[in-house]
């Protein structure tokens, strides 16, 4: 299996994207804003589905919708007319409804429309890794130049801004960010999919801990496992790879939510209050 070259590439696009999808939805998560890799996929998924219906790298036309749609939700959300979810609800059902469209309108074969829904690691040719690898130097590098400005706003994103900290920067920043990670790994995971990536294993982190640098480790060593499996299992019995990593990532979720010692704590707690009464 390691002696074929698209396998040594999907296996080191799958730790990669395994590492910068989980960060990042550990940084969407304490934003409370889970909905955001949701919104930006879905912009991904029409970009690239616009991008191969005019004849463009698909790649770019998921980067460009992908930042765009993050740009987007900034300002929106910061002018506090609406809760985020409104803007985010509007960006995930119009960009959702144009990326059918335009498949649609297909008169070609859409096989790879549908790679780039479902998503198919196995493919990923040496271009698509050094996206790959670009997204990751410049999540994670970014994440550690700023770590205490970004622990800060994780916080509280007021307390930060009155301490002079450019806390709407980094929330631009890290909107920014998500939409190179959701671009980067839209080929292997697929536009549906990789929201999924992006927020399960990071959830899965948060039942152990609430430390930020254990919740990046946890939810990158479950993000990892999840891609490994997933390709792996690909490898032998012919699914789409999208599909089968985040069934993992999902059962790592609901296997570590059933024993979180975070749920022992609360029951505790509670019983003791109810032997209060």
């Amino acid at each position: 299996m390691f002696n074929y070259e698209f396998m040594r590439y999907a296996l080191i696009a799958g730790f990669l994207g395994g590492v910068t999808c989980s960060v990042i939805g550990v940084l969407v998560i304490s934003m409370q804003s889970s909905f955001i890799g949701v919104a930006v996929a879905h912009a991904a998924f029409a970009g690239s589905i616009i991008a191969l219906f005019i004849g463009i790298n698909p790649l770019m036309g998921a980067l460009i919708f992908s930042i765009l749609s993050a740009a987007t939700i900034g300002p929106i959300s910061d002018r506090g007319e609406f809760s985020p979810d409104t803007p985010l609800g509007i960006i995930f059902a119009m960009m959702h409804g144009l990326a059918f469209l335009f498949m649609g309108m297909m008169s070609s074969s859409k096989t790879q429309a549908l790679d780039l829904m479902w998503g198919n690691a196995l493919a990923i040719n040496e271009f698509g890794l050094k996206i790959i690898i670009v997204a990751f130097v410049l999540v994670v590098g970014l994440i550690i130049l700023f770590y205490k400005e970004i622990q800060a706003v994780m916080f509280n994103r007021e307390i930060a801004l009155s301490v002079g900290l450019p806390a709407s920067w980094i929330f631009y920043g890290i909107l920014f960010l998500t939409g190179i990670t959701v671009a980067a790994n839209l080929q292997s995971i697929g536009g549906l999919l990789v929201c999924t990536l992006i927020i399960t294993p990071a959830a899965a982190a948060y039942q152990l801990t609430y430390n930020l640098k254990y919740l990046f480790l946890i939810a990158s060593a479950f993000g990892v496992f999840s891609c490994w499996a997933g390709l792996i299992l690909t490898y032998y019995i012919n699914l789409p790879s999208g599909a089968i990593i985040v069934l993992i990532s999902s059962m790592i979720f609901l296997i570590v939510n059933a024993f979180s010692p975070r749920k022992k704590v609360k029951r505790v707690k509670s019983l003791k209050d109810v032997s209060k009464l």
